[in-house]
């Protein structure tokens, strides 16, 4: 497994926006795929959004028009930028990372970062 290290999060007032970062320790170019997962209490964990190699991105039902996933190649990161948020976001939020060789049942994951929005 690879550490992915996050960053960013925090307690927010809806509405407002939020980044968060992962950074894996290997190269953004041997993963097949990267991305958020989020889980609230008492819910299921859902994918937020991910980019899959060639270049597909996909989104949440929930979050597409809110939520974009971008990618710096230099610093190795991928981020996660969380606007119009709400307070249904509010969820502990994962990086996870699928290699190229093994994929999911590869599968790393980050040590998680809360993201609480209320008023």
């Amino acid at each position: 497994q690879v550490l992915l290290v996050e960053s960013g999060g925090g307690s927010v007032q809806p509405g407002a926006s939020l980044t968060l970062s992962c950074a894996p320790r290997a190269s953004i170019h041997t993963f097949y795929s990267l991305g958020w997962y989020r889980q609230a209490p008492g819910l299921e964990r859902e994918l937020v959004a991910n980019r899959i190699s060639g270049g597909s991105t996909n989104y949440a039902d929930s979050v597409k028009g809110r939520f974009a996933l971008s990618r710096d190649i230099a610093k190795n990161t991928v981020y996660l930028q969380m606007n119009s948020l709400k307070v249904e976001d509010t969820a502990l939020y994962l990086c996870y990372g699928d290699p190229l060789h093994g994929r999911e049942s590869r599968r790393s994951w980050g040590q998680g970062i809360q993201v609480t929005v209320s008023s």
